[in-house]
């Protein structure tokens, strides 16, 4: 069997150094924040190029905070799109406020500007574009729109570490940037993890006050908060990682190519980077009108694979309040229907690459043929 993610080979490559980094907080006990979380901080913020890094206990408390530092609550509306993980519409919802949606690129699977800007209402506050799959939206216009109104930009990077727009890290884009560290993350932790990249001062500030109840100092609580500080431990790990990080990406960017080449001629749809992108490959999603049969089939062969995401968040019955119908997004509807993704982890062996290429081609074939029968 080809996993879909293989973590355990990972692990086995830098064991010392997490196994050491996990030592130096049991001999520290010190196990929420602390020097740990500090060192990783500073490090990611310096990987992202901005001045602010703040970590959290999740990607979702990530957005929560960055929407509130920037002041969005009740009565506000935030722009993002349906064809994402449940979280990012979850956390509009924690601030208050109401998800408004609109459409993706079928191409790059992420926000269309063009509808972007036609959403804009006088109650839009905020902008939260998705970095999906590894892969920036398209940022100048985005950008651009919401300078022109006066709006926060908000980038859900938590499926982007390393990701570049133009040459510039996602998560330095906005006026904030969210990552999580979920284990199946190209950088996880042990366990849950986020943190908010910024610039500002003051949301920077805000976030760090607001994720450990609201407090500037012990028992001085300026703000109502939470607690959604960043364990010593996942700091820890994170931050022996982090160095890894990049030679990990290039292990993943191979692996896509060389699934590029290989499905090249096959009639297989395979992931476009876009021309302003440094694609990390979070996921490397093919696309087809027969998913379960694929799935199925490539199973059958020894192959895991993944749906991201099999129903968009305007169709999921959670959110059915909002009061979108069917065919309100159809390039987020039509995707939802076809994506299936390849295992893709950057320790993936040449062999293992070709013997999953063989095995979609072979399904492929097989499926068409009891299509056309």
């Amino acid at each position: 069997m080809i996993p879909f993610l293989d973590l355990k080979s990972q692990y086995a490559s830098i064991k010392d150094e997490i196994d050491a980094a996990v030592h130096r907080v049991l001999d520290s006990q010190q196990f929420t924040l602390g020097d740990e979380v500090k060192a990783f901080e500073r490090d990611f913020a310096a990987f992202c190029a901005v001045r602010h890094g703040i970590g959290v206990n999740s990607g979702t408390s990530a957005l929560h905070l960055a929407l509130l530092a920037a002041g969005v609550g009740p009565g506000d509306e935030v722009i993002t799109v349906p064809f994402t993980f449940v979280a990012t519409v979850a956390a509009i919802e924690y601030a208050g406020a109401r998800p408004v949606f609109v459409d993706i690129n079928p191409n790059s699977f992420t926000m269309d500007p063009t509808a972007m800007e036609a959403a804009v209402s006088a109650r839009t506050k905020a902008i939260v574009p998705v970095h999906l799959y590894g892969q920036s939206a398209d940022m100048f216009p985005i950008l651009e729109i919401a300078r022109r109104k006066g709006l926060v930009v908000i980038e859900d990077a938590a499926q982007a570490h390393g990701a570049e727009y133009y040459g510039q890290r996602v998560g330095s884009l906005g006026d904030m940037g969210c990552f999580s560290f979920y284990p199946g993350k190209n950088l996880g932790a042990c366990g849950e993890g986020g943190m908010v990249t910024t610039d500002n001062d003051q949301y920077a500030r805000v976030i760090r006050m607001l994720r450990d109840w609201g407090a500037e100092r012990k028992y001085e609580h300026v703000f109502k908060g939470f607690n959604y500080r960043m364990e010593s431990l996942q700091g820890a790990v994170l931050g022996a990682k982090l160095p890894h990080l990049e030679a990990w990406t290039e292990g993943r960017r191979a692996v896509a190519a060389f699934y590029d080449r290989a499905l090249a001629g096959s009639g297989v749809p395979t992931p476009e980077a876009m021309l302003y992108a440094r694609h990390v490959y979070h996921v490397y999603a093919i696309r087809t009108h027969h998913r379960q049969a694929w799935q199925d089939g490539l199973h059958r062969l020894g192959i895991q694979t993944g749906i991201h995401y099999p129903t968009p968040v305007h169709l999921l019955p959670a959110y059915a309040d909002l009061g979108y119908g069917r065919g309100r997004f159809p390039h987020a509807e039509k995707a939802a229907l076809q994506v299936l993704s390849l295992p893709i982890f950057p320790e993936m062996t040449a062999d293992q690459c070709a013997i999953v290429c063989r095995a979609v081609e072979q399904i492929a074939r097989s499926v068409a043929q009891l299509v056309d029968a």
